[in-house]
């Protein structure tokens, strides 16, 4: 029977160089259906459809974030259950990542062109996190789950009330980052001291602010 071959951390770096420029630049597949399906699209006044498209656009690069975050994460994690639950919601916001794309060009839109630059903070600051120990590792997953949670509802509210496929989006979206936080929780989340959660959320709304627009 042969024996697994060891992952050489050549073979890591080129898989998340390849993982970055797909999420950056590509389109990565989602392996679930987008949740607004057969959802008929209904005409929006302008106004209507510029404000969805910004709200789309912070949530592609939410998600662009997520997945360097994990990826980040991942890359130091000491125990191989982290690793594989980090990898696991990472997979999910992947197919968040495509759904929001699909959406934005359903708008006429397109995502922020400072994805590169969101990427590689978000790999610094999940590998940063990440050398701190699982446990803190998994309570920068609850944190981060627990502000996108609160966004996501924020945007339910202010979304067009027309925008039902937007809406189905978002709302599948909301379910799933709770589940990754209450799975980060159960597995041994700590929780972050402040000012950690208050910087996080700054940077949060300076990302929401330029993203929005741009």
């Amino acid at each position: 029977m042969s024996t697994p071959r060891l992952q050489h951390p050549l073979d890591r770096l080129l898989d998340q160089s390849q993982r970055a420029l797909e999420t950056v630049f590509g389109n990565p597949p989602a392996t679930r259906a987008n949740p607004a399906g057969d959802t008929p699209e209904v005409a929006l006044e302008d106004g209507e459809r510029r404000h969805a498209a910004g709200l789309m656009r912070i949530n592609h690069v939410g998600e662009v974030c997520a997945q360097a975050l994990y990826v980040g994460q991942a890359a130091v994690a000491r125990d191989p259950a982290t690793r594989a639950h980090l990898m696991e919601a990472a997979q999910e916001e992947t197919d968040h990542l495509a759904w929001c794309a699909d959406r934005l060009r359903e708008l006429d839109s397109r995502p922020s062109v400072f994805n590169p630059l969101w990427y590689a903070g978000s790999y610094a600051i999940g590998a940063l996190a990440g050398l701190r120990g699982d446990g803190w590792n998994l309570g920068f997953v609850v944190e981060t789950e627990r502000q996108v949670e609160a966004h996501l509802d924020e945007h339910l509210q202010t979304l067009p009330g027309a925008d039902l496929r937007s809406r189905a989006i978002l709302t599948t979206m909301k379910a799933d980052e709770a589940r990754h936080a209450d799975n980060a929780e159960q597995a041994g989340a700590r929780i972050l001291p402040q000012p950690i959660p208050a910087v996080m959320a700054a940077a949060s709304k300076l990302m929401k602010t330029v993203a929005y627009r741009m």
